[in-house]
C-alpha cells in the first residue's frame, strides 16, 4: 500500500468556486472547469447526459414536462418513468410513488431528478430556488428560459438552461431501474433526516442500491475515511476499527475509493457487518473502475449511494462535495490517515461544522501519509 502513488482521492482542486460552493460550510470546495466554469455558462454538457444505452443525447419523453403549460407531470415520462418509478421505490420511500398519477409528490420528485441533471452537487442557489418555489416551478422557470432566478448571473441562467434542454427524468428512471437503484428525496420515509443539516447545500435526492433502507442505517453509522495511497498500518487500522464497529451494530460509511476506504469496507463485510459506499458518480457507474467487484458487493449486502444521475462520472469538484454527504450522514467521521489536501479532511472539517463527532486514529511517526495537522474533537460516539 506503501507504494501507491494516486494522488489523493477528492483532494482539493485548483480553481475558481464553481456552483453551490459559495456558502460557508463547504468552503474548500473549489472547482475548475475547462472551458470555462458552469457556473458562468462555460462548457455545458453534463458528465454522461449522452451516454445513454443508444449513444444519444438525454432528452425528455413525450411533448414536454410541462404536457402544454410547462409544470412538470406523470404524463410527461409516460413512456419510460411509470415503470421505472414503481421498482425504483422498493426501499420505502423512494420513488415507488412517482409518475403514475401526476399528483404533487410525483411531480416534485420528477422535477428533482430532472434537477439533478441541471445543478451540481451542493448548488445553493438551486437548492434555494427548490426550497422557496418548489422544484415543478424551478423546471418550468428554466424550461422557459426567460429572466433568470433571484441570485444568479444571466451567463450562469443562460449555462443552467442549457442543460435542462437536455434532462430527461423518465431516462434517469428507466437507467435507475435496470441497475435495481431508486431515487430517495426530502420528505419520503427514507430520506435520513439529518441531511437537512446542509440546508439548500443538501442533495436535491440520493439514488441508493441495496434493500436496506437509508434512513434506518443512518441513524447508527460512522464515517472512516482517509487516503487513498495509505501505508500498511492505515488499511490494518482502517479495517480492524471498521470490523469492530460493524460488530457492535455500526455502520461503516466510506467513499469506495482505494486505501483506507476500500479497507474500511472490507473490514466490516468480513465481520459480517453493514456498509454503506457513498459515490461521487451514478450509483449505475462504479468507481474506481478496480473496485468494481467491492461496490457491487456493497449494493448486494449494504447500500450504494449517490447524489449524481445514472452515467454520471466523477471530478475532482464532485468528490470534494460529496464528502458534505457522508460528513452529514453519518453520527461522527474517524480519520484514519490523510495528507495534508486530502478531501478526508474536507470530511473532517465539514462534520466539525455540522456538530458531528471527529474522530482521529494516531499514526506511528514514520507512517508515509501522516495525519495532517487539524484540531479534532476526540470523542466516543453512544
Amino acid at each position: 500500500m506503501s507504494g501507491n502513488t494516486r494522488p489523493p482521492e477528492g483532494a482539493a482542486p485548483s480553481g475558481d468556486t464553481g456552483p453551490g460552493t459559495s456558502g460557508t460550510l463547504f468552503p474548500e470546495a473549489a472547482v475548475s472547469f475547462g472551458g470555462g466554469s458552469p457556473a458562468e455558462g462555460g462548457a455545458m454538457t453534463p458528465p454522461g447526459a449522452g451516454d445513454g444505452p443508444d449513444g444519444g443525447e438525454a432528452r425528455w419523453a413525450g411533448p414536454g414536462p410541462g404536457d402544454g403549460d410547462g409544470a412538470v407531470t406523470g404524463a410527461g415520462v409516460a413512456a419510460r418513468g411509470r415503470s421505472a418509478a414503481g421498482t425504483c421505490g422498493t426501499g420505502g420511500g423512494g420513488a415507488g410513488s412517482g409518475a403514475r398519477g401526476g399528483g404533487p409528490e410525483d411531480r416534485e420528485l420528477l422535477g428533482r431528478v430532472f434537477l439533478a441533471r441541471v445543478f451540481e452537487p451542493g448548488d445553493e442557489a438551486g437548492g434555494r430556488w427548490v426550497r422557496e418555489r418548489g422544484a415543478p416551478e424551478v423546471v418550468r422557470r428554466l424550461r422557459e428560459g426567460g429572466r433568470a432566478l433571484p441570485g444568479v448571473s444571466e451567463k450562469r441562467w443562460a449555462g443552467l438552461c442549457a442543460r435542462a434542454g437536455r434532462a430527461d427524468p423518465g431516462r434517469d428512471l428507466a437507467v435507475a431501474r435496470s441497475a435495481g437503484a431508486r431515487f430517495v428525496v426530502p420528505g419520503t420515509a427514507e430520506w435520513p433526516g439529518q441531511l437537512d443539516d446542509l440546508g439548500d447545500a443538501r442533495p436535491l435526492g440520493l439514488w441508493v442500491r441495496g434493500g436496506p433502507s437509508l434512513r434506518m442505517w443512518a441513524l447508527r453509522s460512522v464515517a472512516v475515511v482517509g487516503a487513498r495511497a495509505c501505508t500498511e498500518y492505515g488499511a490494518h487500522m482502517a479495517a480492524t476499527l471498521a470490523a469492530g464497529l460493524a460488530e457492535r451494530g455500526w455502520v461503516v460509511v466510506s467513499g469506495g475509493a482505494y486505501g483506507i476506504d476500500g479497507a474500511a469496507h472490507r473490514g466490516a463485510l468480513g465481520a459480517g457487518g453493514a456498509t454503506a459506499a457513498v459515490l461521487a458518480c451514478g450509483v449505475d457507474r462504479p468507481y474506481p473502475p478496480g473496485h468494481t467487484a467491492l461496490i457491487t458487493r456493497i449494493a448486494e449486502q449494504g447500500l450504494v449511494v449517490g447524489e449524481l444521475p445514472p452515467g454520471d462520472h466523477p471530478t475532482p469538484s464532485r468528490f470534494i462535495l460529496r464528502n458534505r454527504v457522508i460528513a452529514a450522514l453519518t453520527r461522527g467521521t474517524v480519520v484514519v490517515e490523510a495528507a495534508h489536501r486530502s478531501g478526508s479532511l474536507v470530511t473532517a472539517r465539514a462534520a466539525r461544522r455540522l456538530g458531528r463527532h471527529v474522530m482521529g486514529v494516531p499514526t506511528p511517526l514514520s507512517g508515509g501519509a501522516a495525519l495532517a495537522p487539524i484540531r479534532f474533537r476526540l470523542a466516543t460516539a453512544t
